[in-house]
């Protein structure tokens, strides 16, 4: 209900836009032509930063935050004897957790080698297939998000795992 009312209200306000920019006042249309300028600048940066972040990615930015988080978990594991059960069982969770992350950016790399190898445009004068521009727009807008909640759950694993060697240090 909600997510109609938004696209109703979209539209509406596209529509207007359009209107205004061709049949409105001097004043109505250079109003509109800015709109619709700043809203392409957003679309470039938006654009830019999803490039910066892929570029990131692709160089392995998280690769070696795992390798990190790997040999503070081991570092813990021979110091286990002096450890308090309870911190083994947080660590043997955060290690689940690590190998999840590994599975996981294993996908995310695998389905971008795909989309990467995926067939270029077409050439001129063969039209392009619609649907197919879709599908890679959504797998490509997939991996975006994918790649966004794998950082965010990284993030959440560096602090957890920050907290128990703070915990292990202390006991």
């Amino acid at each position: 209900m909600i997510r109609n009312l938004l696209k109703i209200g979209l539209l509406l306000i596209v529509a207007i836009l359009v209107y205004n920019r061709f049949f409105g006042t001097t004043e109505e249309q250079k109003q509109a032509k800015g709109i619709f300028k700043s809203v392409g600048n957003v679309f470039v940066e938006v654009g830019q930063l999803v490039s910066a972040e892929k570029d990131k990615f692709d160089a392995g930015k998280y690769d070696g935050v795992l390798d990190k988080l790997g040999g503070a978990y081991r570092a813990i594991r021979e110091q286990a004897e002096n450890v308090d059960g309870k911190i083994i069982k947080r660590l043997d969770e955060l290690e689940r957790r690590k190998a999840a992350l590994q599975t996981e950016l294993d996908s995310i790399e695998s389905i971008d080698q795909q989309i990467q190898s995926a067939p270029a445009a077409p050439k001129k004068g063969i039209k392009a297939d619609p649907k197919a521009e879709q599908n890679q727009a959504a797998k490509t807008a997939d991996q975006q998000r994918r790649k966004a909640e794998l950082q965010r759950q990284l993030e959440q694993l560096i602090k957890d795992s920050d907290a128990l060697i703070k915990q292990a240090q202390e006991e």
